[in-house]
Protein backbone atom coordinates (compact mmCIF):
# COMPACT_ATOMS: atom_id res chain seq x y z
CA UNK A 1 0.00 0.00 0.00
CA UNK A 2 1.31 3.07 -1.32
CA UNK A 3 1.98 5.86 1.71
CA UNK A 4 -0.67 8.35 2.84
CA UNK A 5 -1.17 11.35 0.07
CA UNK A 6 0.25 9.16 -2.48
CA UNK A 7 -1.10 7.19 -5.09
CA UNK A 8 0.28 3.93 -6.40
CA UNK A 9 0.13 2.45 -9.87
CA UNK A 10 2.19 -0.82 -11.47
CA UNK A 11 5.24 0.88 -12.51
CA UNK A 12 5.24 4.61 -9.98
CA UNK A 13 4.16 6.02 -6.96
CA UNK A 14 2.67 9.36 -7.22
CA UNK A 15 2.52 11.80 -3.94
CA UNK A 16 0.07 14.33 -3.43
CA UNK A 17 2.42 16.30 -1.13
CA UNK A 18 4.10 19.53 -2.90
CA UNK A 19 7.53 17.54 -2.04
CA UNK A 20 7.30 14.00 -3.32
CA UNK A 21 10.90 12.87 -1.74
CA UNK A 22 9.79 14.29 1.34
CA UNK A 23 6.17 13.01 1.59
CA UNK A 24 8.02 9.26 1.28
CA UNK A 25 10.68 10.14 4.10
CA UNK A 26 7.92 10.96 6.61
CA UNK A 27 5.74 7.58 5.53
CA UNK A 28 8.91 5.72 5.76
CA UNK A 29 9.41 4.59 2.97
CA UNK A 30 13.09 3.76 1.18
CA UNK A 31 14.37 4.46 -2.34
CA UNK A 32 15.10 1.46 -4.39
CA UNK A 33 18.74 1.09 -7.03
CA UNK A 34 16.98 2.94 -9.51
CA UNK A 35 18.46 6.38 -10.48
CA UNK A 36 16.24 9.04 -8.29
CA UNK A 37 14.24 12.17 -9.55
CA UNK A 38 11.57 13.94 -6.91
CA UNK A 39 9.00 13.60 -9.69
CA UNK A 40 9.58 9.65 -10.45
CA UNK A 41 10.74 8.11 -6.89
CA UNK A 42 10.64 4.74 -6.44
CA UNK A 43 10.09 2.99 -3.43
CA UNK A 44 11.64 -0.53 -1.66
CA UNK A 45 10.47 -1.05 1.79
CA UNK A 46 9.12 0.18 4.92
CA UNK A 47 11.39 1.62 8.06
CA UNK A 48 11.87 -0.98 10.84
CA UNK A 49 13.37 -0.41 14.36
CA UNK A 50 16.88 0.63 14.85
CA UNK A 51 19.53 -2.16 16.50
CA UNK A 52 22.59 -1.20 18.10
CA UNK A 53 25.97 -2.30 17.14
CA UNK A 54 28.36 -4.03 19.81
CA UNK A 55 31.67 -2.72 18.66
CA UNK A 56 35.40 -2.88 20.06
CA UNK A 57 38.82 -1.64 20.55
CA UNK A 58 40.79 -4.35 20.10
CA UNK A 59 43.55 -4.79 17.96
CA UNK A 60 43.30 -5.48 14.14
CA UNK A 61 44.77 -7.50 11.78
CA UNK A 62 48.09 -6.41 11.35
CA UNK A 63 49.01 -7.65 7.60
CA UNK A 64 47.11 -5.02 4.97
CA UNK A 65 46.10 -6.07 2.32
CA UNK A 66 46.78 -5.22 -1.66
CA UNK A 67 43.69 -3.73 -2.82
CA UNK A 68 42.52 -4.64 -6.54
CA UNK A 69 42.78 -2.05 -8.74
CA UNK A 70 40.46 -0.39 -11.34
CA UNK A 71 40.63 -2.15 -14.78
CA UNK A 72 42.93 -0.22 -16.74
CA UNK A 73 44.31 1.88 -13.80
CA UNK A 74 48.33 2.24 -13.80
CA UNK A 75 48.60 4.04 -11.02
CA UNK A 76 51.97 5.09 -9.23
CA UNK A 77 53.87 3.44 -5.88
CA UNK A 78 53.81 6.80 -3.93
CA UNK A 79 49.64 6.69 -3.81
CA UNK A 80 49.63 3.83 -1.96
CA UNK A 81 46.89 1.94 -3.11
CA UNK A 82 47.46 -0.74 -0.61
CA UNK A 83 45.08 -0.51 2.22
CA UNK A 84 44.24 -1.89 6.31
CA UNK A 85 40.84 -3.72 6.57
CA UNK A 86 38.06 -2.74 8.94
CA UNK A 87 34.84 -4.74 8.57
CA UNK A 88 32.79 -2.43 10.38
CA UNK A 89 30.60 -1.22 7.46
CA UNK A 90 31.49 -4.34 5.31
CA UNK A 91 27.68 -5.21 5.42
CA UNK A 92 23.91 -4.22 5.95
CA UNK A 93 20.88 -5.80 6.61
CA UNK A 94 19.29 -2.66 4.68
CA UNK A 95 17.92 -5.03 1.58
CA UNK A 96 18.19 -1.83 -0.50
CA UNK A 97 21.98 -0.86 0.66
CA UNK A 98 24.62 0.91 -1.52
CA UNK A 99 26.87 -1.60 -0.06
CA UNK A 100 24.29 -4.40 -1.74
CA UNK A 101 23.87 -2.62 -5.05
CA UNK A 102 27.13 -0.84 -5.58
CA UNK A 103 29.16 -4.25 -6.92
CA UNK A 104 26.98 -4.44 -10.11
CA UNK A 105 27.97 -0.95 -11.18
CA UNK A 106 30.66 0.69 -12.68
CA UNK A 107 32.20 1.78 -8.98
CA UNK A 108 32.27 -2.15 -8.38
CA UNK A 109 35.84 -2.65 -9.12
CA UNK A 110 36.96 0.30 -7.24
CA UNK A 111 34.69 -0.29 -3.49
CA UNK A 112 36.21 -1.57 -1.46
CA UNK A 113 33.77 -3.05 1.81
CA UNK A 114 36.39 -3.63 3.97
CA UNK A 115 38.13 0.05 3.87
CA UNK A 116 39.21 1.75 7.18
CA UNK A 117 36.66 4.47 7.61
CA UNK A 118 37.49 6.29 10.86
CA UNK A 119 40.53 6.11 13.09
CA UNK A 120 41.09 5.59 17.06
CA UNK A 121 42.63 4.32 19.84
CA UNK A 122 43.61 0.84 18.15
CA UNK A 123 45.23 2.35 15.24
CA UNK A 124 47.67 4.28 17.39
CA UNK A 125 50.44 1.38 17.16
CA UNK A 126 53.63 2.02 16.37
CA UNK A 127 53.49 -0.68 13.28
CA UNK A 128 50.86 1.44 11.52
CA UNK A 129 52.78 4.63 12.20
CA UNK A 130 55.82 3.07 10.03
CA UNK A 131 53.25 1.78 7.59
CA UNK A 132 51.31 5.04 7.09
CA UNK A 133 54.63 7.92 7.63
CA UNK A 134 55.68 7.41 3.96
CA UNK A 135 52.34 9.69 3.21
CA UNK A 136 52.23 13.39 3.48
CA UNK A 137 49.05 15.69 4.33
CA UNK A 138 45.10 13.83 4.58
CA UNK A 139 46.71 10.54 3.29
CA UNK A 140 48.87 9.08 5.59
CA UNK A 141 51.32 10.37 9.00
CA UNK A 142 54.13 11.65 7.27
CA UNK A 143 53.62 15.01 8.89
CA UNK A 144 52.55 14.05 12.18
CA UNK A 145 54.78 13.25 15.16
CA UNK A 146 54.29 9.55 16.95
CA UNK A 147 53.64 11.43 20.26
CA UNK A 148 51.35 13.78 19.15
CA UNK A 149 49.76 11.20 17.10
CA UNK A 150 49.36 8.32 19.71
CA UNK A 151 48.20 11.09 22.38
CA UNK A 152 45.86 11.87 20.33
CA UNK A 153 44.34 8.82 19.15
CA UNK A 154 44.17 6.73 22.45
CA UNK A 155 42.04 9.46 23.22
CA UNK A 156 39.40 8.20 20.97
CA UNK A 157 38.77 5.42 22.95
CA UNK A 158 34.64 4.48 23.45
CA UNK A 159 32.78 2.14 21.19
CA UNK A 160 31.28 4.97 19.27
CA UNK A 161 34.83 6.14 18.17
CA UNK A 162 34.65 3.56 15.98
CA UNK A 163 31.51 4.39 14.36
CA UNK A 164 29.61 6.77 12.72
CA UNK A 165 25.77 5.57 13.97
CA UNK A 166 25.30 2.57 15.98
CA UNK A 167 23.09 0.14 13.67
CA UNK A 168 23.12 -3.86 13.49
CA UNK A 169 24.75 -5.57 10.68
CA UNK A 170 21.29 -7.67 10.08
CA UNK A 171 18.41 -5.27 10.72
CA UNK A 172 16.10 -4.61 8.21
CA UNK A 173 15.98 -0.99 8.97
CA UNK A 174 17.91 1.41 6.13
CA UNK A 175 19.91 4.46 7.56
CA UNK A 176 18.87 7.38 5.21
CA UNK A 177 21.62 10.45 5.08
CA UNK A 178 21.09 13.72 3.84
CA UNK A 179 24.32 15.19 2.97
CA UNK A 180 24.34 18.81 2.47
CA UNK A 181 27.01 21.11 0.50
CA UNK A 182 27.07 24.68 0.97
CA UNK A 183 26.48 25.27 -3.14
CA UNK A 184 24.15 28.37 -4.20
CA UNK A 185 21.86 25.91 -6.18
CA UNK A 186 20.24 25.10 -2.26
CA UNK A 187 19.03 29.39 -2.35
CA UNK A 188 15.35 29.56 -2.86
CA UNK A 189 15.17 25.54 -3.38
CA UNK A 190 12.48 25.28 -0.34
CA UNK A 191 14.19 21.76 0.34
CA UNK A 192 15.12 21.75 3.89
CA UNK A 193 12.03 20.05 5.69
CA UNK A 194 12.68 17.36 3.18
CA UNK A 195 16.65 17.63 4.24
CA UNK A 196 15.70 17.03 8.34
CA UNK A 197 13.42 14.15 6.97
CA UNK A 198 16.01 12.25 6.57
CA UNK A 199 17.83 9.68 9.90
CA UNK A 200 21.14 11.69 10.18
CA UNK A 201 22.18 15.41 8.14
CA UNK A 202 25.84 16.29 7.36
CA UNK A 203 26.99 19.53 7.09
CA UNK A 204 30.62 20.93 6.19
CA UNK A 205 33.10 23.87 6.74
CA UNK A 206 30.77 27.16 6.79
CA UNK A 207 27.61 25.63 7.82
CA UNK A 208 25.16 28.36 8.02
CA UNK A 209 21.40 27.16 8.78
CA UNK A 210 20.55 30.38 10.85
CA UNK A 211 17.60 32.30 8.68
CA UNK A 212 18.13 29.85 5.49
CA UNK A 213 15.71 27.21 7.48
CA UNK A 214 13.68 26.68 4.59
CA UNK A 215 16.37 26.00 2.18
CA UNK A 216 18.61 24.38 4.06
CA UNK A 217 17.13 22.46 7.20
CA UNK A 218 18.24 23.00 10.43
CA UNK A 219 19.33 19.51 11.50
CA UNK A 220 23.56 19.20 12.01
CA UNK A 221 24.20 15.58 12.95
CA UNK A 222 27.84 15.33 11.32
CA UNK A 223 29.62 18.35 10.82
CA UNK A 224 32.63 17.32 8.84
CA UNK A 225 36.17 19.88 8.75
CA UNK A 226 39.98 19.80 8.64
CA UNK A 227 40.78 22.82 11.05
CA UNK A 228 42.38 24.39 8.22
CA UNK A 229 39.04 24.75 6.53
CA UNK A 230 36.86 25.29 9.79
CA UNK A 231 39.16 28.85 10.38
CA UNK A 232 39.14 29.45 7.02
CA UNK A 233 35.30 29.42 7.01
CA UNK A 234 35.40 31.35 10.52
CA UNK A 235 37.34 33.76 8.63
CA UNK A 236 35.39 34.08 5.09
CA UNK A 237 31.84 33.74 5.98
CA UNK A 238 31.85 35.81 9.53
CA UNK A 239 30.22 38.53 7.52
CA UNK A 240 27.18 35.71 6.17
CA UNK A 241 26.54 34.88 10.19
CA UNK A 242 29.38 32.13 10.51
CA UNK A 243 30.24 32.41 14.32
CA UNK A 244 31.01 28.53 14.42
CA UNK A 245 30.16 25.34 13.49
CA UNK A 246 26.50 23.83 14.43
CA UNK A 247 26.52 22.83 18.15
CA UNK A 248 23.57 20.91 19.21
CA UNK A 249 23.05 17.96 21.13
CA UNK A 250 22.53 15.90 18.05
CA UNK A 251 25.84 17.27 16.66
CA UNK A 252 29.19 14.92 16.52
CA UNK A 253 32.54 16.14 15.21
CA UNK A 254 34.21 14.66 12.44
CA UNK A 255 37.77 15.64 11.74
CA UNK A 256 39.59 15.21 8.07
CA UNK A 257 42.90 15.35 9.76
CA UNK A 258 45.29 17.00 6.89
CA UNK A 259 47.52 18.32 9.68
CA UNK A 260 49.25 18.02 12.80
CA UNK A 261 46.68 20.84 14.02
CA UNK A 262 44.02 18.55 13.29
CA UNK A 263 45.33 15.74 15.71
CA UNK A 264 45.99 18.69 18.09
CA UNK A 265 43.03 20.39 18.26
CA UNK A 266 41.58 16.85 18.94
CA UNK A 267 43.67 16.13 22.22
CA UNK A 268 42.68 19.82 22.91
CA UNK A 269 39.31 18.94 22.84
CA UNK A 270 38.94 15.48 24.26
CA UNK A 271 41.29 17.07 27.65
CA UNK A 272 39.04 19.96 27.60
CA UNK A 273 42.40 22.06 27.42
CA UNK A 274 43.33 24.83 25.49
CA UNK A 275 45.83 23.95 22.19
CA UNK A 276 49.42 23.41 24.09
CA UNK A 277 51.43 23.64 20.63
CA UNK A 278 51.55 24.52 17.24
CA UNK A 279 49.49 27.23 15.15
CA UNK A 280 46.77 27.35 17.15
CA UNK A 281 48.33 27.25 20.70
CA UNK A 282 45.95 28.59 23.31
CA UNK A 283 43.07 28.43 21.30
CA UNK A 284 40.04 26.86 23.27
CA UNK A 285 38.14 24.27 21.59
CA UNK A 286 34.65 25.19 23.24
CA UNK A 287 34.91 28.68 20.84
CA UNK A 288 34.15 25.75 17.99
CA UNK A 289 32.30 22.77 19.63
CA UNK A 290 31.06 24.08 22.58
CA UNK A 291 30.97 23.06 26.78
CA UNK A 292 30.01 19.45 25.47
CA UNK A 293 33.49 17.87 24.62
CA UNK A 294 32.39 14.57 25.88
CA UNK A 295 34.60 11.30 23.11
CA UNK A 296 31.63 10.08 21.89
CA UNK A 297 30.98 13.86 19.87
CA UNK A 298 34.03 13.28 17.90
CA UNK A 299 35.11 11.25 15.06
CA UNK A 300 38.07 11.31 13.08
CA UNK A 301 38.45 9.78 9.28
CA UNK A 302 41.26 7.25 8.58
CA UNK A 303 44.19 8.13 6.16
CA UNK A 304 44.38 5.18 4.47
CA UNK A 305 40.10 6.04 3.37
CA UNK A 306 41.27 9.93 2.20
CA UNK A 307 43.96 8.19 0.15
CA UNK A 308 41.70 5.34 -1.22
CA UNK A 309 38.84 7.88 -1.89
CA UNK A 310 41.94 9.92 -4.03
CA UNK A 311 43.08 6.87 -5.50
CA UNK A 312 40.11 5.04 -6.62
CA UNK A 313 37.37 7.89 -6.92
CA UNK A 314 38.82 10.76 -7.54
CA UNK A 315 42.07 10.24 -9.29
CA UNK A 316 42.78 13.42 -10.93
CA UNK A 317 45.00 14.63 -13.67
CA UNK A 318 46.59 17.22 -11.25
CA UNK A 319 48.33 13.74 -10.03
CA UNK A 320 50.06 13.70 -12.85
CA UNK A 321 51.45 17.28 -12.61
CA UNK A 322 54.26 18.90 -10.37
CA UNK A 323 51.24 19.83 -7.67
CA UNK A 324 50.45 16.19 -7.45
CA UNK A 325 51.39 16.44 -3.31
CA UNK A 326 48.84 19.35 -2.96
CA UNK A 327 45.78 17.46 -4.48
CA UNK A 328 43.24 15.84 -2.59
CA UNK A 329 39.29 15.41 -2.38
CA UNK A 330 37.46 18.47 -1.03
CA UNK A 331 35.95 18.03 2.05
CA UNK A 332 32.99 18.18 0.65
CA UNK A 333 33.65 15.45 -1.48
CA UNK A 334 34.91 13.28 1.31
CA UNK A 335 31.94 13.95 3.43
CA UNK A 336 29.58 12.66 0.33
CA UNK A 337 31.75 9.54 -0.08
CA UNK A 338 32.02 9.11 3.63
CA UNK A 339 28.05 8.84 4.05
CA UNK A 340 28.14 6.62 0.45
CA UNK A 341 30.61 4.28 2.38
CA UNK A 342 28.52 4.48 5.77
CA UNK A 343 24.51 5.20 5.15
CA UNK A 344 22.17 2.94 3.30
CA UNK A 345 20.58 5.36 1.33
CA UNK A 346 22.02 9.02 0.07
CA UNK A 347 20.58 12.47 -0.88
CA UNK A 348 22.68 14.93 -1.75
CA UNK A 349 22.21 18.87 -1.76
CA UNK A 350 24.10 21.99 -2.61
CA UNK A 351 27.19 20.03 -4.65
CA UNK A 352 27.88 21.35 -7.86
CA UNK A 353 26.10 20.15 -11.19
CA UNK A 354 26.75 21.11 -14.52
CA UNK A 355 24.34 24.31 -14.41
CA UNK A 356 26.84 25.79 -11.90
CA UNK A 357 27.18 28.96 -13.55
CA UNK A 358 23.47 29.79 -13.00
CA UNK A 359 24.10 30.08 -8.94
CA UNK A 360 26.06 31.69 -6.99
CA UNK A 361 28.73 29.86 -5.04
CA UNK A 362 27.09 29.61 -1.82
CA UNK A 363 23.45 29.90 -0.77
CA UNK A 364 23.88 32.28 1.90
CA UNK A 365 26.19 34.88 0.00
CA UNK A 366 25.16 38.29 -0.66
CA UNK A 367 24.67 38.68 -4.15
CA UNK A 368 25.91 36.74 -7.02
CA UNK A 369 29.10 35.51 -6.43
CA UNK A 370 31.16 32.87 -9.14
CA UNK A 371 31.90 29.61 -8.26
CA UNK A 372 36.00 29.37 -7.27
CA UNK A 373 37.82 26.48 -8.67
CA UNK A 374 41.09 26.09 -6.99
CA UNK A 375 44.32 24.01 -7.29
CA UNK A 376 44.10 21.67 -4.58
CA UNK A 377 40.66 20.36 -5.17
CA UNK A 378 39.25 19.48 -8.42
CA UNK A 379 35.88 19.94 -8.51
CA UNK A 380 34.94 19.74 -12.05
CA UNK A 381 36.19 15.80 -11.57
CA UNK A 382 33.98 15.97 -8.42
CA UNK A 383 30.91 17.13 -10.48
CA UNK A 384 31.11 14.26 -12.66
CA UNK A 385 31.60 11.89 -10.16
CA UNK A 386 28.41 12.99 -8.75
CA UNK A 387 26.33 12.47 -12.07
CA UNK A 388 27.75 9.05 -12.57
CA UNK A 389 27.07 8.00 -8.71
CA UNK A 390 23.43 9.17 -9.54
CA UNK A 391 22.95 7.95 -13.01
CA UNK A 392 23.79 4.18 -11.19
CA UNK A 393 21.62 4.74 -8.31
CA UNK A 394 23.99 5.36 -5.66
CA UNK A 395 22.67 8.33 -4.86
CA UNK A 396 19.54 11.25 -5.34
CA UNK A 397 21.25 14.38 -6.16
CA UNK A 398 19.48 17.41 -5.83
CA UNK A 399 20.01 19.39 -9.39
CA UNK A 400 17.54 22.10 -8.81
CA UNK A 401 15.75 23.40 -12.38
CA UNK A 402 18.15 20.90 -14.16
CA UNK A 403 16.05 17.96 -13.08
CA UNK A 404 12.86 19.31 -13.83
Amino acid sequence: MAPDGCRQSHSSTTCACPEPLLCLLQQGWEWDRTPLHPSQPSLSLPRTPVHHRATTTAAPERVTRAARPPPGSRMSPDLGDTYGQDETYSSSGCPSSIRKRIGATEFGAAFLPTIPVLQWARHAREDEYQRLHRYGGAHGWKDISWDVLKSSLSLLNTSSSSVLFDIHPLATRCTRCAVVGNGGILHGSGMGTTIDAHDYVFRVNGAITEGFERDVGSRTSFYVFSTNTMMNALRSYAANGFQHPPQTPETCYIFLPDHDRDYLLLRAALSQQPVDSGQDEGVHPQEFFGEDLQVEKFRMLHPDFIRYLRNRFLHSHILATPFWQLYRPSTGAVMLLTAIHTCDQVSAFGFVTPGYRAYSDHYFDHGHKEVQFFINHDLRMEMQLWQRLQRSGILWLYTGSEGI
